[in-house]
């Protein structure tokens, strides 16, 4: 390791110490204020269950929560639609957000740091602006992995919701017709769904609990939509919601609704299908053509190559 690294090092080190004693310091007031206010509440139990989960979640809300403050956004955004990408991402245990946001921090801080002690800004140039154009594209890297592993949790999440939907309306439609009313059929429905799709399944479940606590119908599927973001169940919830409101046969609704969704799936799986010959095309072009091309017109060219050359410089001596 060259002395210049070992600057660069203790540059980022020295940045990272005063970041933390600066959080240190700042957050004796909230350290103070918690304790004052757990004082105020001596005749309450002991919170016991503040991050429920496994062990291994607790201790690693544990390890981020120090690094979680740095990137977490302002007050508020436990309400904003952010916070609805953690429930459709089936993320709903209170330490996620703090492992999410830890990350975040950890990953914008580590990478540059790795590139530091690797040597990979020696290679690079001595200068600043060099430096920093390398350490930059790393940390903003760093910042948004975490995002995108969050969007690919929450888009496979929703596509099993609605490739499973069609099934789960098959046997509410089953049970409306045996005698179920619907909140029973659709907590029948998500015992059934366990195999199919535990998601989805838990989802109905849910909704089953706030019907028991006392929620109305419609808020219990308005926030069925919320937590799954997907179009098929707002059209789900919207014709059970119009189908209580008018009083119309809600077999026949279902059976419709089932029917509907399965001819979305149905055009999905085909313009998925009509996209194969256009995703195909660059492959073939940039890395199976040529190869062909070489197997094809190889012997060809290598036989020119020792039958006309050699006719050639004879020729011409």
């Amino acid at each position: 390791m060259t002395m210049q690294n070992v600057m660069y090092a203790l540059i980022f080190l020295s940045v990272a110490g005063v970041v933390m004693g600066l959080y240190l310091w700042l957050g004796r007031s909230m350290v103070l204020g918690r304790r004052l206010a757990a004082l105020g509440q001596a005749t309450s139990p002991p919170d016991t269950t503040a991050v429920p989960g496994p062990v291994w979640q607790a201790k690693i809300v544990h390890i981020a929560k120090p690094m979680a403050w740095l990137s977490t956004p302002k007050e508020g955004w436990e309400s904003s639609t952010f916070r609805a990408r953690f429930m459709q991402a089936g993320l709903r245990g209170a330490g996620w957000p703090v492992i999410f946001f830890g990350a975040k921090t950890f990953l914008t801080l580590a990478l540059p740091a790795t590139l530091l002690l690797l040597g990979g800004v020696a290679t690079v140039s001595a200068s600043l602006t060099s430096a920093v154009s390398s350490l930059l594209p790393l940390a903003t890297l760093g910042y948004y992995i975490p995002n995108l592993a969050l969007a690919m949790l929450s888009h496979r999440r929703r596509r099993e919701i609605r490739e499973a939907l069609p099934d789960a309306v098959d046997l509410m439609t089953v049970c409306v017709e045996a005698g179920l009313g619907l909140d029973a059929a659709m907590n029948r429905s998500g015992e059934e769904m366990t195999l199919r799709s535990q998601a989805l399944a838990d989802e109905f479940n849910l909704v089953a609990l706030e019907r028991r606590v006392g929620s109305t119908r419609e808020n219990a599927l308005r926030n069925l939509v919320l937590r799954t973001g997907v179009e098929d169940v707002a059209t789900f919830v919207t014709i059970l919601l119009q189908t209580e409101h008018f009083g119309t046969n809600v077999a026949d609704s279902l059976r419709i609704l089932s029917e509907t969704v399965r001819e979305q799936r149905k055009t999905r799986a085909e313009e998925t299908a009509a996209k194969i010959p256009l995703k195909l095309l660059f492959p073939l072009i940039f890395f199976m053509f040529p190869s062909l091309f070489l197997v094809l017109l190889g012997p060809a060219m290598i036989s020119v190559y020792r039958v006309l050359l050699p006719t050639l410089s004879g020729g011409n001596g």
